[in-house]
């Protein structure tokens, strides 16, 4: 893992969703995360010997195996992530005023790229993960696919008063 420079995970299963940054319980106002589990266990524990903060959840039953999770970062402070929702209409690029709609979005499927950012302090060494790129496919129903192409009609009135 520590040759990588980036880590994407296909078909990712996310939690704890604060795209917004809300406060919370274990959270300061403003900074945006989200955790990722890491289902190949072998890859979960070389990451946590290179050196991530990587956490298990261990199981319910005793046929389950532990899960292994990383939260990552959003930040557009300094390189912004790349934000793609998939729907039928085709890919549409969020920014950050329009990024806390994943907190509350019913995800279909989501395929990420992890920037590893390797940090010290007071002799204390690690790795900690922020959202280079994330592609949200979102689940529309029937009615989102009967009513997808109708025109919407605030962006007309919006095309009308330019001309």
């Amino acid at each position: 893992m520590a040759r990588e420079r980036f880590l994407t995970i296909k078909n990712a299963k996310i939690f704890s969703r604060n795209f917004s940054g809300k406060e919370g319980k274990y959270n300061p106002a403003g900074r945006r995360n989200f955790c990722v589990f890491i289902d190949d266990l072998k890859v979960a524990e070389d990451m946590e010997a290179d050196g991530w903060n990587v956490r298990w959840l261990e199981p319910r039953d005793k046929d389950e195996d532990r899960r292994a999770f990383i939260q990552i970062a959003v930040s557009f402070s300094n390189i912004p992530p790349k934000v793609i929702l998939i729907s039928r209409r085709g890919q549409t690029h969020i920014d950050e005023e329009e990024i806390n709609m994943l907190d509350w979005a019913e995800i279909e499927n989501v395929d990420l790229t992890i920037n590893p950012s390797h940090w010290e302090v007071n002799g204390k060494r690690g790795i900690k993960g922020y959202l280079r790129s994330i592609y949200v496919t979102i689940y529309e129903d029937e009615l989102d696919e009967i009513y997808s192409n109708v025109p919407d009609s605030a962006q007309s009135s919006l095309t009308d008063d330019a001309i």
